[in-house]
């Protein structure tokens, strides 16, 4: 009789708990209509005993008697849980935790989360500690220079948080665990089908922002959600020329026949492994190192040393090559050449970055055609110039291709010519791979 009392009382609860995040589901969608399609995806779970709520990046797993002690205490706490996890999807926030510090990425999505609640002004999510936690956004937003996530990231990884300030930031905007994201690859929702919602949403806003005025921070994040990400190493990789290195060309190689030839007649194989395979490698190349004073060294220096790892792999260095390695303000300040290993691994050693004056790319490109005049390169395929986008570009194209890489995402820089290519990284990007 007991283990039936029991058993009805935990299907009371159950029952219970899922009609508040109905309630909750039907709030969202009656005051954010513009969230149908994505409320559609997000999937809720009932799974009793695990003392938190966990989010797998499409599937919110909520426990029951933990939702309506929390209900009990704040009617709107399920919309806003549920809200949070919501955003958490459309921002890909999931998506995106590689080469990251988890600790710091999860701080960071979430305080994005709860700004962008908090900045829609949305009643039927309010809380008791929202005051408490505006006055911290705000001074977070002037350290940090905004708050997307990837704002707020990148400003702990350069002013670490005191674990006091760590403790308050979860109290204030921690609602849901996060310990499934790394499962990413086994969730039925990829991506791309979570960007194809995000960019509806943005379309939808457009409508939606036209009644209200407190549309812009789900705007900025979703603009920060849906930017053009790319690969860097698959990007560098189309700066290669042809070239034919002296190796073992496995491809064209028959072992069958070779190792019956040994077999047969001793030492005489019937195939002889050929010498040589053209290979996609650097040789010519010029990297342009943009020292004016809004370039911070230690970036830079990142920057030089993610080129080199990928240039470095075996399938893409020469033996011998010849990279420029050019620094420059407003003037040429120096050119490193760099022809093997040992050069580039004195200069990562013994460099130093000079400069650190205004921009002016043009000195950069009259300097490299004087190297060609000298005949320093048999084939330049191109140059990448590391800047944060501010300065006087040429007017004419060279017959090479050029990529202005530029660190974050800035509208305010100027457009780079057409005949440029326009790369855009973040400081994660940068982090030192194996």
């Amino acid at each position: 009789m007991g283990e039936d009392r029991k058993t009805d009382r935990q299907l009371q609860i159950r029952n219970i708990a899922t009609e508040v995040m109905c309630l909750a589901h039907d709030a969202i969608l009656i005051n954010m209509r513009f969230l149908d399609v994505a409320l559609s995806k997000l999937k809720l779970v009932c799974r009793e005993q695990t003392g938190a709520h966990l989010f797998d990046g499409e599937r919110l797993y909520y426990d029951p008697v933990l939702l309506l002690r929390q209900y009990k205490s704040a009617p709107n706490y399920a919309a806003r849980l549920y809200l949070h996890t919501l955003l958490h999807c459309i921002f890909y926030h999931g998506f995106t935790t590689d080469k990251l510090s988890r600790q710091y990425w999860n701080m960071a999505t979430d305080i994005a989360v709860e700004h962008t609640i908090l900045d829609m002004d949305l009643h039927f999510a309010y809380l008791a500690t929202d005051d408490i936690l505006q006055s911290r956004l705000e001074l977070l937003e002037k350290q940090a220079g905004g708050l997307t996530a990837e704002k707020i990231y990148r400003h702990f990884r350069i002013e670490e948080p005191s674990d006091k300030a760590v403790e308050e930031w979860h109290k204030l905007c921690h609602y849901d665990e996060h310990i499934y994201w790394d499962r990413r690859g086994e969730l039925e929702l990829s991506q791309a089908q979570w960007r194809k919602i995000s960019e509806r949403i943005k379309a939808d806003l457009k409508s939606f922002s036209k009644d209200r005025n407190n549309a812009e921070s789900i705007e900025q994040n979703l603009k920060e959600a849906t930017r053009e990400r790319y690969d860097y190493t698959d990007f560098l990789r189309k700066f290669m020329v042809m070239g034919e290195s002296i190796q073992m060309n496995d491809d064209e190689f028959d072992y069958i026949y070779y190792t019956y030839g040994l077999n047969t007649y001793g030492n005489m194989p019937l195939v002889e492994p050929l010498e040589y395979k053209d290979s996609n490698k650097i040789k010519d190349f010029v990297i342009a190192l943009d020292t004016s004073a809004s370039c911070r060294g230690q970036i830079v220096q990142a920057f030089l040393q993610k080129t080199y790892n990928i240039m470095h792999e075996q399938e893409n260095f020469f033996h011998k090559i010849n990279v420029h390695i050019i620094q420059c303000d407003s003037e040429v300040r120096q050119d490193t050449k760099i022809t093997g290993r040992e050069d580039f691994d004195a200069f990562m050693e013994q460099g130093k970055l000079t400069g650190f004056g205004s921009t002016d790319f043009r000195p950069v490109f009259d300097y490299v055609e004087k190297l060609r005049e000298e005949q320093e390169f048999d084939n330049l395929k191109g140059m990448i110039y590391f800047t944060d986008g501010y300065g006087i570009y040429p007017e004419q194209m060279p017959d090479y291709d050029v990529a202005f890489v530029f660190l974050h995402d800035d509208d305010s820089a100027p457009k780079v010519p057409p005949w440029a290519i326009r790369l855009v990284l973040e400081e994660e990007d940068l982090e030192e791979t194996g």
